[in-house]
């Protein structure tokens, strides 16, 4: 809902009245004002360019035309510097920018530039904060960078033929990149903070699976090759060059790479099995004051650790509680649940569901459109169940949307598209775009916030889901009992994080508190490993969500009869992502607006 701020007659005619009597001053004081909101502006933008240009994949993945954005791409194409001494010069330059921040007074700004103000306040903050804890964090495990680089060389855009070479000499980098993985790495261990041995033979089970794959469907062939089709302004005979060039280089310098990157994380193996080695977060040196950083970092929320186990396990309680009135209400709900079909899915079908049935609650965007891809089966036994690849902020029609087809069952689909899709990720970041915010923004994320809003649409898409077969009765019963499950599940695995990596729980301990559940030692031992690996991951999802359902019930307190849940949409779509003290109060300041239209 767009909003008009009218002043009253009176009003009008009382400023018209006053300036006439000041109207030198006020012009000199408005045009003062103005000339320091356009600094801050061009301050702002400084930023964006500096952050874009940190590496050519930044850069390129950021924006599809970088000189419009006045951003001239680099002559030799580079991942950037991964050291712990670079990342440090970031923590110092964070400093710099901070006290340049401080430099513009929010007095003199618009309110969309005093949000900015604050949310990159908050970011250049933590950054700061971050210099102590640089080393706590691997690039390995099962989402490290090994994991990453082929779907990221293979989502390259190929747009011209400078796109063309730049990514041959990226993939010609692969072997640097991976020294300077070892070499971050070897450096955590000289610290102390050795990964655990799982983590290492995940990630050369990882490894193996991305060298066993066949040529035909190794990702950087095969994609390279589909992509470079539609680059019409090549010949036949410099396609094929390109194809030779490129095959000649996954074989000659990826694969090498990545069978010496195995070779070394083998003769780390020994280490990281001694007994001296620590596992969970909390067992390091400041462990526990880092789990908190990445609560108030990455999760975005104020809310201690301990104040997350008391939401969740309240939480988990009377989720538990609502399933056992759904099936004590319906005998034959479970029974129902467990062969129930959903009606629809191909997933291309369930998008435009998804797409149209969102209109209802959710404000519009035009012209957006999507890709739907596959895992490739080189990386799908370690891949997310599914992710959103974010398209450059100058190009919404590169959306894509990958399906691990090996984790993801027809009964998850609607789910998991709801939550990358509409009205999750997708429509989130386009919807903000829409916003014309600064640039600078789309550089500054929460995960709490947004995974938070991805849970969020992908709990309320139940609404909209249909089964087969199925009277209205029951469905209503299943769409809250599979709202019911996904709820229990993620609450249940974030409070294993927080038990193993805050509360010290070792693997064993898990699994007994997890038997109460009826989970079994296999599934306790998976769910223990990820938390390792992923520290607050899951609080992302669980707290980011419960962080939006407690501002829509405080709006809609507040509002009373005149709460609309398209209104709370709105507003937390036009803040976009930041943590949850500015959320709340941005949701606060909205709630007063309404109140007083109301």
């Amino acid at each position: 809902m767009k909003k008009n701020h009218r002043h009253t007659l009176f009003a009008s005619i009382c400023f018209i009245l006053l300036s006439g009597t000041i109207l030198f001053g006020c012009g000199q004081a408005s045009t003062q004002t103005s000339l320091k909101q356009k600094k801050f502006d061009r301050f702002l933008n400084s930023c964006f360019k500096e952050y874009a240009a940190e590496n050519t994949v930044t850069l390129h993945f950021k924006l599809s035309n970088p000189s419009a954005y006045g951003i001239k791409t680099p002559v030799s194409p580079t991942y950037g510097d991964l050291s712990s001494d670079a990342l440090k010069k970031n923590c110092s330059r964070s400093k710099e920018l901070l006290q340049k921040l401080y430099t513009f007074p929010s007095s003199s700004l618009t309110k969309k530039q005093k949000l900015t103000w604050q949310i990159f306040q908050d970011y250049l903050n933590e950054s700061i904060m971050n210099e102590k804890y640089i080393l706590y964090s691997s690039p390995l495990g099962t989402n490290g960078l090994q994991s990453e680089i082929p779907v990221t060389l293979s989502e390259y855009r190929l747009d011209n033929e400078k796109d063309i070479k730049d990514y041959l000499s990226l993939v010609n980098q692969v072997p640097e990149l991976f020294t300077q993985i070892l070499d971050f790495e070897q450096e955590r261990r000289n610290a102390g903070l050795i990964s655990p041995s799982f983590v290492i033979s995940d990630t050369i089970d990882q490894i193996d699976q991305f060298l066993n794959a066949s040529e035909e469907n190794n990702p950087l062939i095969q994609s390279f090759e589909d992509r470079l089709t539609e680059v019409e302004s090549l010949s036949k005979d410099q396609k094929a060059s390109y194809i030779a060039n490129n095959r000649l280089l996954v074989t000659d310098k990826v694969l090498p790479a990545y069978k010496s990157l195995k070779t070394s994380l083998q003769a780390y193996t020994n280490d990281s099995k001694n007994t001296s080695s620590k596992e969970r977060l909390c067992e390091y040196k400041n462990g526990q004051d880092y789990y908190k950083f990445l609560l108030m970092s990455n999760v975005g929320t104020d809310f201690s650790p301990e104040d997350c186990i008391t939401i969740l396990e309240s939480q988990l309680k009377n989720t538990v509680k609502d399933i056992s009135s759904l099936t004590t209400k319906n005998k034959d709900l479970y029974t129902e649940y467990l062969s129930a079909t959903p009606a629809l899915s191909a997933p291309k079908e369930i998008m435009n569901t998804l797409k149209n049935d969102s209109l209802i609650d959710f404000p519009e965007i035009k012209n957006i459109s999507c890709q739907l891809k596959n895992v490739p089966d080189a990386l799908s036994g370690t891949s997310a169940c599914a992710f959103y690849l974010v398209p450059p902020i100058d190009s919404t029609k590169d959306n894509i949307i990958y399906i691990n087809k090996s984790r993801v069952d027809s009964n998850e689909l609607f789910s998991t598209l709801a939550h990358e899709g509409y009205p999750g990720h997708l429509y989130q970041t386009n919807y903000f775009l829409t916003t014309n915010p600064s640039p600078l923004r789309t550089f500054l994320h929460c995960a709490g916030y947004d995974e938070g809003w991805g849970t969020y649409a992908q709990l309320y898409s139940y609404n909209f889901i249909e089964f087969k077969n199925v009277d209205e009765q029951t469905t209503k019963q299943l769409r809250q009992l599979y709202r019911d499950n996904d709820l229990l599940s993620l609450s249940l695995s974030s409070l294993c994080d927080l038990y193993v990596n805050y509360k010290n729980y070792d693997e064993n301990a898990l699994a007994n508190y997890l038997q109460t559940y009826g989970i079994d030692k296999d599934s306790a031992q998976n769910l223990y490993r990820y938390v390792i690996e992923n520290p607050t991951t899951y609080l992302s999802y669980s707290i980011g969500c419960y962080e939006l359902d407690q501002l829509k019930q405080t709006m809609s307190d507040s509002l009373g009869k005149a709460f609309k849940i398209s209104d709370f949409h709105e507003s937390v779509l036009n803040v976009g992502s930041c943590n949850f003290s500015i959320l709340r109060q941005e949701i606060e300041k909205e709630t007063e607006i309404l109140s007083n239209v109301s």
